[in-house]
C-alpha cells in the first residue's frame, strides 16, 4: 500500500492524480495507525507549520510517522511536509517540528528584487560540491526544472544528507536524503515530466 497522510493540511488531489497517472492507486489515511501497514508513505504538505504541526499532535500523526520512519518504510515529504521533518521552523513565531532531521527551517532573507514567496519555476541541481552520497534516490547530477511555492527554505545540520540545490537570491536547499527519507522543497506532483520521473523513482524503491 502506498499511503498518502491526509492530516488536513496537504495537497491530496494533486498528488493522489500524479500517481494514478504513472498508474498507482495510493491510500489516503485518515488515521495515525494505517501507516503500519503501508509499503511506502508520502506525506505532502501546504499552509503553516505551527497550524499543521497543531493537526500532526491532535491527530497522533506525530508518532506514527517517527515508527514509520524508524521501520524502514520508504518516506517522501514534500513541500511543508520536508520542512516538518526538520527540528524547528521560523514560521509561526517558532514552531517545534518532528525532529526527524538535524536542522531548522529559515525564511527567505532576500534583496529586494527576488520575490517571496519564491514561486514558480527553478532549476534543481545535484548537492553541494563535497557530496558523495552513493546510491542516492534523488541525486540531480543535471539540471532539472520543478516548481516551487514557499517562503521557508531548509537549513540541515549535515550537508550529508542534502541531494538537491537551487538558487533563488543564493542558493537553498532544495532535495535532501538521509536512509529511507527523501524529501524535496518543490512540488514534483506540478512538475511535468520531470516531477513524474521523480515520483516514479520514487515508487520503484
Amino acid at each position: 500500500m502506498i499511503a498518502l497522510i491526509d492530516y488536513g493540511a496537504g495537497n491530496l488531489h494533486s498528488v493522489a492524480r500524479a500517481l494514478e497517472n504513472l498508474g498507482t492507486t495510493a491510500t489516503i489515511v485518515t488515521r495515525p495507525e494505517q501507516l503500519m501497514d503501508a509499503d511506502q508513505v508520502i506525506f505532502p504538505g501546504v499552509g503553516a507549520a505551527g497550524s499543521a504541526m497543531e493537526r500532526l499532535k491532535s491527530t497522533g500523526f506525530d508518532d506514527a510517522i517517527w515508527e514509520t520512519v524508524q521501520k524502514g518504510t520508504p518516506f517522501l515529504g514534500i513541500c511543508l511536509g520536508m520542512q516538518l521533518l526538520f527540528e524547528t521552523s521560523e514560521e509561526d513565531g517558532g514552531t517545534a517540528c518532528l525532529g526527524i532531521l538535524q536542522g531548522t527551517v529559515k525564511r527567505f532573507q532576500l534583496p529586494p528584487e527576488f520575490k517571496v514567496p519564491h514561486m514558480g519555476w527553478n532549476v534543481v541541481e545535484g548537492g553541494l560540491s563535497n557530496f558523495k552520497m552513493q546510491n542516492s534516490t534523488f541525486k540531480f547530477d543535471d539540471r532539472q526544472w520543478f516548481y516551487f511555492v514557499h517562503s521557508y527554505h531548509c537549513v540541515p545540520t549535515h550537508t550529508a544528507i542534502v541531494t538537491g540545490i537551487t538558487d533563488h537570491g543564493g542558493e537553498f536547499v532544495s532535495a535532501v536524503q538521509q536512509d529511507n527519507i527523501h524529501a524535496v522543497q518543490f512540488h514534483p506532483e506540478k512538475s511535468g515530466a520531470a516531477g513524474r520521473a521523480l515520483l516514479k523513482r520514487f515508487l520503484e524503491l
